[in-house]
């Protein structure tokens, strides 16, 4: 008699270094009850990923959950599947990266399950065809993906239940697609439902029914603990499985050895569906819903939809600025290990792979400022460790791949760098000594969900149909309205903006002033006989009034131990009276712990004044900013307004600092910028 054969798994992951109360949380509301409860049914087995590091934790703060799952693999009824240790985007690091991670997570699966792992979780399920050396490197034999994977090249999902072998130079990996349908009920259905489900795959060939989901959908996720444990969701589900004679629980070591493949595959570069539609820029994706919801009302099929997409989980990295700079960062590092002789600098350049931060969906993700902090501390432990105490470095290099030079600077106490496409800025001031990046800020993006609070009315995208973290109520619509500003240029220091007599507090925050420049987002020429005591970047460019004005601008840095001396010198063609506004961005933990010239901050700060000291708690530092001129001083807090699971967020991510400074044709202006 042939059977269902239900492939079931769950895949843990916190975020490394995540807050230890979250953690914590996430281990006493699923994780451990979800293992406490499946221990009873003896017939029930399945797979399970954890982030190795989140495996650590366990090990370490929670030995019963450590023992139960220690009990499950002694009694063969839990397969683990490995990954990368720190759960990066596999095919968004460098070759040997991948391997070293995936092998490292084997080594701790095998010392301490005694299990020799065979399928791999694929982060995000980011398939891409060069993964597959790698895999096969690590002695995989098969992965996990959606079934969009196959269903976006024409495959039909009726042909879907099982598994099918892909190849690249000849090297194999087999290949399970997780069921989208058992993946949206499960848990949010009643267990006779899909039982109900289950039951109608059987067609009498073996068919599998794969579901591999996060496992804080069990007790995290809003309102799901209450459901599932409570009023006892999963001990009901177990039940009725027990009871059917048509559904086997195999593990998916089990059915592969078991059964054939289905055939053979070949599959695009892509990740889930919804993967695409966020890694959109933002006019691209509603772009996108308003033609799916077009098809739609024209009366196609989501089969026939199925052929419109969004992009790839790299378009992240064009999307934000700021991801591109972590993830270019961690790039560095891994082609400077082959001269760095430790395995600490390893650990910490494999956390700093971690996807987390690199990109933003439903969860915060970047957006989240402890998140950025985490990934700077990591590489900046790295850097600690690549460059001695005392050791000064100048480096001028593409760093970030966008065609342009750009310069890094390594001092015994700052790491800082300038970016000659974006404006000549200064777009990274780590401290070596707390480990921390005082340009660690977030642009202020439109998203394409910001709909849901501008037009409450009009559809936008809905990530998931069904009542889980995917369909968001907008709440606080009003105050969130209030906070939506939109920024033309990046959060930077040293910005160069050129305007009138009306700029002030207000318009700065709310980026309403009138911009007569282009030097704020346009490229500069790097002088390539720069030194570290004269980096030199040259733009001509225009003032924009009644007409075109041609203009010159040249800044000059000079990096000391803890300071960095500009020079900034202006001349327009024709006599015009401007306003030039330098603008300067920092990234602090917590503001409450900030203070400027002695007075805390509350929300902004406005006043006529050369110097400027802003005093933080949590670093123990003061920031000096010094002008040779007199200037009018404006601060803000820059606050964004996010997507995640809870419905939006207002979060601060830094504070505006701009020094404004009446001139006619030219000046020459002089900051120096301490941190002490």
């Amino acid at each position: 008699m042939s059977s269902v054969h239900l492939l079931f798994g769950i895949h843990c992951h916190q975020p490394v270094d995540n807050f230890n109360e979250v953690v914590v949380n996430a281990i006493n509301r699923a994780y451990k009850p979800f293992m406490k409860e499946v221990l009873n049914y003896p017939f029930f087995k399945f797979s399970v990923h954890f982030s190795g590091w989140l495996l650590e934790f366990i090990k370490e703060h929670d030995g019963e959950l450590f023992s139960i799952m220690k009990e499950l693999a002694k009694q063969d009824r839990i397969e683990f599947f490995t990954g990368g240790f720190y759960e990066p985007i596999l095919c968004a690091i460098p070759s040997n990266d991948r391997v070293s991670q995936i092998k490292k997570l084997n080594t701790f699966i095998k010392k301490n399950f005694n299990q020799t792992p065979k399928g791999l979780w694929l982060t995000e399920r980011v398939w891409d065809d060069s993964l597959i050396k790698d895999l096969v490197k690590c002695d995989i034999e098969y992965v996990i993906v959606d079934d969009y994977h196959f269903t976006s090249i024409g495959y039909k999902k009726e042909n879907l239940k099982g598994y099918f072998i892909t190849e690249d130079g000849g090297e194999q990996v087999k290949i399970f697609p997780i069921d989208k349908h058992l993946r949206y009920i499960l848990p949010f259905y009643k267990p006779t439902s899909v039982i109900e489900y289950l039951n109608s795959l059987n067609r009498g060939f073996n068919e599998a029914a794969v579901i591999y989901d996060d496992g804080e959908k069990f007790g995290i996720w809003p309102k799901t603990y209450e459901w599932v444990y409570e009023k006892e969701w999963l001990k009901e589900f177990l039940e009725k499985l027990s009871e059917s004679e048509n559904i086997k629980v195999s593990l998916y070591k089990d059915f592969v050895n078991s059964q054939k493949s289905l055939g053979l595959c070949y599959l695009p570069t892509t990740s889930y569906y919804e993967m695409g539609e966020w890694s959109l820029k933002s006019d691209s994706a509603i772009l996108l819903e308003k033609i799916s919801s077009k098809l739609s009302h024209d009366g196609f099929s989501d089969d026939e939809k199925i052929f419109v997409k969004g992009s790839i989980w790299k378009n992240f990295l064009t999307k934000y600025y700021e991801s591109n700079k972590i993830h270019k960062r961690t790039i560095e590092l891994s082609y400077a290990q082959s001269s760095v002789k430790s395995k600490d600098y390893k650990d910490e350049m494999f956390k700093s792979q971690t996807n987390d931060v690199l990109w933003h969906g439903v969860f915060g993700g970047l957006y989240l400022p402890n998140l950025r902090d985490n990934a700077y501390r990591f590489i900046i432990n790295c850097e600690n460790i690549r460059y001695q105490k005392e050791q000064k470095s100048f480096e001028i290099k593409d760093f970030n791949y966008d065609g342009f030079d750009d310069v890094k600077v390594v001092t015994s106490d700052l790491i800082t760098y300038f970016d000659s496409k974006c404006g000549a800025q200064m777009v990274e001031l780590s401290l070596r000594d707390r480990c921390f990046n005082l340009q660690n800020t977030l642009t202020r993006y439109y998203e394409s969900y910001h709909e849901k609070i501008l037009n409450p009315k009009v559809d936008v995208i809905h990530s998931e149909g069904i009542d889980t973290i995917h369909n968001i109520k907008v709440e606080n619509l009003d105050e969130l309205k209030e906070h939506l500003i939109f920024d033309w240029y990046i959060k930077n220091s040293f910005i160069d903006h050129f305007s009138d007599k009306f700029f002030n507090i207000d318009s700065f925050e709310k980026n309403r002033f009138r911009e007569f420049g282009d030097f704020a987002n346009q490229p500069f020429l790097l002088d390539k006989t720069s030194t570290i005591d004269n980096i030199k970047f040259i733009r001509d460019g225009g003032i924009y009034g009644d007409g075109y004005n041609k203009a010159t601008l040249i800044k000059q840095y000079s990096l000391l131990k803890n300071s960095i001396l500009a020079t900034l010198n202006f001349e327009c063609e024709d006599n015009i009276l401007l306003n030039y506004i330098c603008e300067f961005n920092f990234h602090f933990a917590n503001l409450k712990d900030i203070s400027i010239n002695s007075k805390p901050f509350e929300t902004s700060f406005h006043e006529k004044s050369n110097i400027i000291k802003i005093k933080d708690k949590y670093t123990d530092k003061t920031i000096t900013i010094e002008c040779n001129k007199d200037v009018e001083v404006f601060v803000f807090a820059v606050n964004s307004v996010s997507q995640s699971e809870k419905g939006f967020d207002l979060t601060n991510q830094s504070l505006s600092v701009g020094f404004k400074y009446e001139f006619e044709k030219q000046f020459e202006l002089f900051f120096k910028l301490s941190v002490k």
